[in-house]
């Protein structure tokens, strides 16, 4: 007896090993979508609805039923969910529209249920208010009698009672729009091409770049068919050292979105924009750069690369020149790697398609004069010679470079709230850093391979004046001046212990060990201390939430409009509205007075409270910054920082949503739209 159920066990792991093998091999070829999904929504009685999923399933196909076994194949899982408990609720269970058939299955060892054709599954929801959405999700897998493709899901939200449908992305809760750059609307998008033209030519004048400019012009023009064939290899040249650049960043980010579509897409960047991980490699990739740029070693790619390369760039042909292209991108990575990764990082925090245009931007700028100098050669004759000035100008990209790799480690710290980098570490570092760069092109402090400064010439002077004069601008920041034009870059003023002017508040031991001011959790009048505000904090010593339904309640409680504030603690564009915008005295004034304030955090780290737990599917949402995506997406329809959204009575928006804009005649109108709408419900 022992035996046989020895055996039966045995078979049925082999049988499912034997399938998981068949299925996965017949995926690679079976990714079409056999079940296409609809939705409808059905008034019963006055306040009664019924919310269905239909699915049309090709023929000879068909999805499982929703019976879930440990070892059978993928249920079909379907749920909806009422965002807002207070303005619906659910009547009864889901019902199916038939019975699904079924057989005994050899392979699992057990009974099995499928439908075919088609099928609806419903729910009946019950108003208790005048307006409410329903979230719908569905995962299944279709099948035929050879092939099974991938899992694959879906989410809905269903408004109620105009029955309104939006498909949202089901990932949303995940898919936060890097936070630094919120989206690439208007001036954002125009910002990441100029810096990355402006980082192309820089990096021109990088050691690595800049002695090849008349060499390889020279090349084209002393080749075979004259001038004029020397003109256009040389355009060619360029053309190539573009595609060298920006396709590779085109190709991976198409990849992902035919296999992930944009969900995976987005997840990747905010993974690079948010996460600890990428964030302190990173700055540890711009530490050792600077360290290489300041001489204490050299980066190069491997030999056997490069020459491989270079052997093959005497080819005749475009075949030649493209080797010759990717030669020179080879040969001069350990200068221009540190500009591209800055380039890629900060575009990477903007929409779908900012990655690749800042890239054309930074390659165009970096190959244009080689186009140039072989169309009009006689300009070679006016470029200074190599020397010394160009190891200067790599010791100054150096210190540029450990002044910007601590924004990545600052991004972490903010993110998980480690306390590494308050306001005033930061600004310290950044303030000796640039001191050290001024007297550095004084000729104060010089390097292994620098030439002796025997004089100061005008250009240089007027460096000195500017980098000292940055810092001057600095040293006030550590007495907790605002600093407006550097606000997105720096760490926000509630992380510094001493602002001259403001009384200082006792320190708080917190539970994590922090010190943090009491101030910073001051309790909001009639409600107590919001939830969250221990390591949240809003600027301007305004008071307010940072959870949904706790500010609801509030607004509700001393009849105000709700003021919601989708942020994040890395988003550069954020700090600019706080600094520039609320700043206002008009601004602050509403703000104060007239709103009850919520900022919901769109990238922190911090697991929640388990009442604020939100489950999508089969995962269960646990991070505020999940959490609060999810909300800005499916209820919202918002997936960028920042975000204004003004609600009153019922949930209902009392203006169009307001982002990035620093135009602050225009931000007051619109608090003052929506007092004026808030007044008339």
């Amino acid at each position: 007896m022992k035996f046989e159920i020895y055996y039966l066990k045995m078979k049925r792991i082999s049988a499912l090993l034997i399938l998981s093998l068949t299925a996965s091999l017949s995926m690679l070829y079976a990714q079409e979508n056999h079940a296409q999904w609809k939705t409808e929504v059905e008034k019963l009685e006055k306040d009664l609805y019924r919310v269905s999923m239909t699915a049309d399933i090709d023929s000879s196909w068909h999805i499982y039923d929703t019976l879930k076994t440990e070892f059978g194949p993928t249920a079909t899982v379907v749920e909806f969910n009422v965002a807002d408990e207070r303005r619906a609720e659910k009547v009864g269970g889901v019902t199916i529209s038939k019975e699904p058939y079924r057989y005994y299955d050899d392979i699992y060892m057990m009974e099995i249920g499928y439908f075919e054709e088609t099928v609806t599954f419903s729910q009946d929801i019950r108003l208790k208010k005048k307006n409410a959405e329903v979230e719908l999700y569905v995962e299944w897998m279709t099948c035929d009698e050879n092939n099974c493709t991938t899992p694959q899901e879906l989410a809905w939200t269903v408004s109620l009672p105009d029955m309104t449908v939006a498909e949202v992305d089901l990932y949303a809760e995940d898919t936060v729009s890097a936070p630094a750059a919120a989206g690439t609307e208007g001036k954002s998008i125009w910002g990441l091409i100029l810096e990355a033209i402006l980082w192309g030519f820089a990096a021109l004048l990088t050691p690595c770049v800049f002695p090849m400019v008349p060499m390889t012009v020279s090349y084209f023009l002393k080749g075979e068919g004259g001038a004029a064939k020397g003109r256009m290899r040389a355009a060619m040249y360029g053309i190539f050292i573009v595609a060298l650049y920006t396709l590779p960043i085109a190709i991976i980010i198409l990849v992902t979105r035919i296999v992930g579509g944009d969900a995976v897409t987005a997840d990747i960047f905010n993974w690079l924009a948010t996460h600890w991980l990428p964030n302190i490699i990173f700055f540890l990739v711009f530490m050792v750069f600077a360290a290489s740029f300041f001489g204490a070693f050299e980066i190069t790619m491997p030999s056997k690369l490069v020459n491989k390369s270079d052997s093959k760039a005497d080819t005749k042909g475009f075949g030649g020149i493209f080797f010759l292209a990717l030669t020179l991108v080879l040969v001069s990575f350990s200068c221009t790697g540190p500009i591209v990764g800055a380039v890629l990082i900060k575009s990477t925090q903007g929409e779908f398609w900012a990655p690749i245009i800042t890239m054309l931007a930074f390659s165009i700028a970096f190959a244009l004069p080689f186009t140039i100098f072989a169309l009009f050669p006689s300009l070679l004759k006016k470029l200074p010679k190599s020397g010394g000035w160009l190891n200067t100008v790599k010791v100054v990209i150096a210190f540029i470079e450990v002044a910007l790799g601590f924004k990545f480690l600052s991004t972490a710290d903010q993110t998980y709230h480690w306390g590494l980098l308050d306001r005033e570490v930061y600004l310290a570092i950044w303030i000796v850093v640039f001191t050290l760069l001024g007297f550095y092109l004084l000729g104060k402090i010089k390097f292994a391979h620098d030439d002796e400064v025997k004089h100061i010439g005008v250009g240089r002077l007027t460096l000195v004046i500017i980098v000292f004069s940055f810092v001057v601008y600095l040293i006030p920041g550590m007495w907790g001046a605002p600093l407006k034009a550097l606000s997105g870059y720096l760490p926000p003023l509630t992380t510094q212990d001493f602002v001259l002017g403001q009384e200082q508040a006792p320190v708080v031991i917190q539970a994590s060990g922090t010190d943090t001011p009491a101030s910073a959790q001051a309790a909001v009048p009639d409600m107590g201390t919001p939830k969250y505000s221990d390591f949240l904090h809003l600027p301007h010593g305004l008071q307010g939430f940072f959870e949904l339904n706790e500010a609801r309640a509030y607004a509700e409680k001393v009849g105000k409009p709700l003021f919601i504030d989708f942020t994040g603690h890395g988003c550069v564009n954020c700090r600019e509205m706080e600094a520039r915008v609320w700043s206002d005295p008009q601004v602050l004034e509403m703000l104060r007075n007239d709103y009850v304030i919520l900022a919901m955090y769109c990238d922190d780290k911090k697991k929640a409270d388990e009442s604020d737990w939100i489950t999508v599917g089969n995962r269960t949402l646990k991070d505020i910054g999940k959490i609060n995506s999810h909300i800005a997406t499916t209820q919202y329809g918002v997936n960028a920082q920042p975000c204004y959204v003004l609600e009153g009575r019922n949930g209902e928006l009392l203006a169009e949503p307001r982002s990035y804009d620093l135009d602050v005649d225009a931000f007051v109108q619109f608090l003052k739209k929506g007092l004026e709408n808030y007044s008339k419900q």
